[in-house]
């Protein structure tokens, strides 16, 4: 399978829009964002709208943590494993280069892109199953992780992010992949836009199957949803094979549509999907991709949750986590509810995020007026879960093994010179 290239039609007609310095009408601008407060917020030279998102973003006390927090397999000592760290960037890479050549705001693309997995738990999507369920079971609420990312940004971090960029981020959702994005910006205006993002953020928490619907107010939050598929599709097989992982248990069909058309490798799937949503996207107010690369993304995607996220070896591992998060979930919680303030979600979740936020001055400076801290009002399972979803997966191991005398529930890493199964 060689690399795909965007047709000589329609790189011409690129070349001639740029030459003549022509301006996608489809774009975000950076005059049309969005921010719920102003004071302060006057853009400069060097710092325009979407870069003061970004640089917020990767300045926020919880960015680092993307650091140890697990991309798909967990408990792995590996340094070519991806972590959720590499992940963000490679969307934020990935989108970007399909956003440049759509001449659309990269800037807005790579801070919804770095910032849209921060609220994400540890041990990926297993984690996050797990939190989400005693969540529900207390509360009759749903967690999700984008929505984590969201509410990270605009209540833990008072950091006055765009609507545009909050938006992106919480309906980045990679699980749902479809043939065609267009933005919808239905209810969307400089009064309404932020009731419109907590509506949907309450939408999420109330319905089960809620982020099924979310769709980006934006094209530049289009391309980020779609390259986040891009970014962990192929990148997914490469890590399991790396660990000697048997991924290619697939259906004849299935194998010929992604060899022939996505590609045999990581760089030729990133780069043929990103070709089609060129060839297909240029100049037009939606972003879609040829009837060929769709199937066959949906068929790769389907093989890696049956081979890889679904498969045995990666299953039995996640199966200790069960008491855990159980165990911690109910402590934290009567903790909360005795005001416990020794406990461990006082002095490393709530105190820490009162000084932060003391620290980086959202909270008061100025040219801002004063935001009361009433963060430990808050519901405590909203709480709970902030702080759970908040910790790397060697925080979460540790704080275990600590807090119980005889941990009960002993993880074993699969060392450097073992494969997962």
């Amino acid at each position: 399978m060689a690399f795909n290239e965007v047709s000589a039609e329609v790189k011409n007609r690129i070349f001639e829009d740029r030459e003549k310095h022509a301006v996608n009408p489809y774009a975000l601008k950076n005059e049309d964002a969005i921010r719920e407060t102003t004071n302060g917020d006057h853009d400069s030279l060097h710092r325009p709208t979407f870069v003061r998102d970004v640089e917020r973003i990767m300045n926020n006390p919880f960015y680092n943590r993307y650091m140890d927090k697990t991309q798909v397999f967990s408990f792995v000592k590996n340094d070519d494993i991806s972590r959720r760290a590499s992940h963000v960037q490679l969307v934020s890479r990935i989108a970007r280069d399909i956003g440049s050549v759509l001449n659309l705001n990269t800037d807005a693309i790579e801070a919804m892109a770095l910032g849209h997995d921060i609220g994400h738990t540890p041990f990926g999507h297993e984690g996050e199953r797990l939190l989400s369920k005693l969540y529900n079971e207390r509360t009759g609420r749903f967690f999700n992780h984008n929505i984590q990312s969201g509410r990270v940004f605009y209540t833990l971090f008072k950091t006055n992010l765009t609507f545009q960029t909050l938006d992106g981020i919480i309906c980045h959702n990679g699980e749902m992949e479809a043939s065609e994005y267009k933005p919808d910006t239905k209810g969307v205006s400089p009064e309404t836009a932020f009731e419109v993002f907590k509506d949907k953020m309450e939408h999420c928490y109330v319905e089960e199957k809620g982020i099924k619907d979310l769709c980006p107010a934006t094209l530049e939050g289009c391309v980020v949803r779609i390259s986040d598929i891009i970014a962990y599709l192929g990148k997914d097989r490469q890590d399991a094979k790396l660990l000697g992982l048997d991924v290619q248990k697939m259906p004849t069909e299935a194998e010929k549509l992604f060899h022939n058309e996505l590609g045999r490798t990581n760089s030729e799937i990133i780069n043929n999907i990103s070709v089609s949503i060129i060839e297909n996207s240029y100049g037009k107010p939606y972003l879609a991709m040829d009837d060929v690369i769709y199937q066959g993304l949906k068929k790769a995607k389907n093989d890696n949750y049956e081979n890889i996220y679904g498969s045995d070896p990666v299953k039995e591992r996640y199966a200790k986590l069960v008491p855990m998060f159980e165990f911690f979930y109910e402590k934290f919680l009567k903790d909360l509810e005795n005001h416990n303030t020794d406990s461990f979600i006082y002095k490393h979740h709530i105190e820490y995020l009162k000084t932060s936020n003391t620290r980086i001055n959202y909270y008061k400076s100025a040219d801002r007026p004063k935001v009361e801290w009433t963060y430990e009002t808050e519901e405590p399972n909203s709480i709970v879960c902030d702080y759970i979803s908040s910790m790397t997966d060697d925080y979460f191991i540790d704080l275990y093994n600590l807090l119980k005398d005889e941990p009960k529930e002993k993880i074993i890493f699969t060392g450097y010179f073992d494969k997962l199964n």
